[in-house]
């Protein structure tokens, strides 16, 4: 395997990151939803279950729905797709308010990908390559 660059190693650091703490928010999300939904089962109250059953719904979705554009963003950033590099600078804008790590991950997300030798770095491949060179099938 070809010795990286340096911002190779960056992009490739950022893309990691962003699978692991958005695959994080996935389950975060639907531990919510089966923990509320469980204690509703638990309760004898029918109103009480109902409503845990909605708020478990409304927030595991909520951090569901915010997730999986991290996932998939940083999936595709492995394979350095332009389209990618755009989705995870709108995903880590909007996680620059979940302070600290959402910040710092946010941070280092822009420092790396609005680099001239990043985007040059996305440019060069064509966009039915990965990133070892090869045509995608």
């Amino acid at each position: 395997m070809a010795d990286l660059s340096r911002i190779d190693k960056h992009i490739t650091l950022v893309a990691v990151f962003h699978i692991v703490y958005h695959a994080l928010g996935l389950l975060v999300g639907l531990v919510i939803f089966s923990v509320l939904a469980l204690i509703g089962r638990l309760t004898d109250d029918p109103v009480a279950a109902t409503i845990l059953a909605w708020i478990g719904t409304f927030i595991g979705t909520f951090f569901i729905v915010l997730s999986v554009p991290g996932v998939i963003g940083g999936f595709w950033l492995l394979r350095r797709r332009e389209w990618a590099r755009i989705l995870t600078l709108i995903v880590a804008a909007l996680g620059l308010i979940d302070i600290p790590l959402g910040t710092a991950l946010g941070v280092y997300t822009f420092w790396v990908l609005i680099q001239d030798e990043a985007v040059d770095e996305f440019r060069k491949r064509p966009e039915g390559s990965d990133v070892a060179g090869e045509e995608s099938p």
